[in-house]
């Protein structure tokens, strides 16, 4: 017959295991960040279970027991080699994974669509995507890299620019046949104007670059481009287009760019990583990656036949 395995108390041999190294509740309280009343009561837990006494405790400390002393022998140790094993896996497990924010649109019109590359280049490799919005700082964070919109002048990190942002309008094939292709630029007085929560100066930019007026309604505002770019391809009005990010859209004639006049924003994608940290090499191969998708050069490994 089998042998049958007790449900061992783990937490309260974890602080035994402790307080037998320190000899002291106070001291084992501390490296557990918990308290010295939660220490002591672990220990009686366990003293309970057992049916021993562990532990002598006097008015100002504790002393092991004879029984204590005995059992402190055998379980530090397997303690110790417990936290070392599991410190190897967590060690392993992030020496695959590559954290990166990036933004959900370039994630869902530009990098997915490529993803499949990167796997199939290196299957042992995965990457996890951060899609918050928010100012990039990389101190407590678990991120190893970063897709962003900017000037290329975030603090102790090192950066690489991937390509400009270049806008201009876009719609569906049908919404543009609707008012016969805009062939003038007074037909945009006539157009439903789609607008991003966060980019919203973006049609004054394009419409002083390009010499044209825009209508005066308020037209219809989405809490992201990702909605925005979706609404056009969908028919309901005009957006302005990341040229870059929509090249799939543009090329297999989803969106059309009625107008064809890209404003450049002055704003460039970057890559952007820690100087805090030493850079993983999951993470420099999916960078070198990346820059390759951008036919820039390498940042770390040299191409072949170069």
């Amino acid at each position: 017959m089998a042998e049958q395995y007790r449900n061992l108390p783990l937490n309260p041999l974890r602080a035994f295991a402790i307080a037998a190294q320190y000899n002291t509740f106070t001291a084992a309280a501390n490296h557990m960040g918990i308290s010295q009343v939660a220490i002591s009561r672990q220990i009686s837990i366990l003293e309970n279970y057992l049916g021993v006494k562990l532990f002598e405790r006097r008015a100002r400390s504790v002393k092991l027991t004879d029984v204590g002393r005995s059992f402190s022998r055998e379980i530090v140790g397997l303690f110790h080699d417990l936290e070392l094993a599991t410190q190897r896996v967590l060690h392993n497990e992030s020496e695959t994974i590559v954290h990166m924010r990036i933004y959900p649109t370039l994630v869902h019109y530009w990098l997915l669509p490529r993803l499949k590359g990167f796997y199939d280049s290196y299957p042992g490799y995965s990457v996890r995507l951060d899609t918050s919005v928010q100012p990039l700082d990389f101190r407590g964070t678990h991120l190893d890299l970063a897709f962003q919109l900017g000037q290329g002048t975030w603090s102790e990190t090192r950066c690489r620019k991937l390509f400009d942002e270049t806008i201009d309008v876009v719609c569906s094939p049908e919404y543009a046949e609707r008012f016969d292709g805009f062939r003038k630029p007074s037909d945009l007085s006539r157009a439903m104007l789609l607008h991003a929560k966060y980019r919203r100066r973006e049609w004054d930019l394009w419409a002083d670059a390009a010499g044209v007026s825009l209508p005066d309604s308020a037209g219809m505002s989405f809490e992201s481009s990702l909605l925005a770019y979706g609404a056009a391809r969908d028919g309901l009005g005009l957006a302005i287009g990341q040229i870059d990010i929509l090249q799939d859209e543009l090329a297999s004639g989803r969106l059309v760019r009625p107008f064809k006049r890209p404003v450049q924003t002055g704003s460039s994608f970057y890559l952007v990583w820690p100087t805090l940290k030493s850079v993983s090499i999951p993470t420099r191969r999916f960078i070198d990656w990346l820059l390759t998708l951008s036919g820039e050069p390498n940042e770390f490994m040299k191409r072949k036949g170069n």
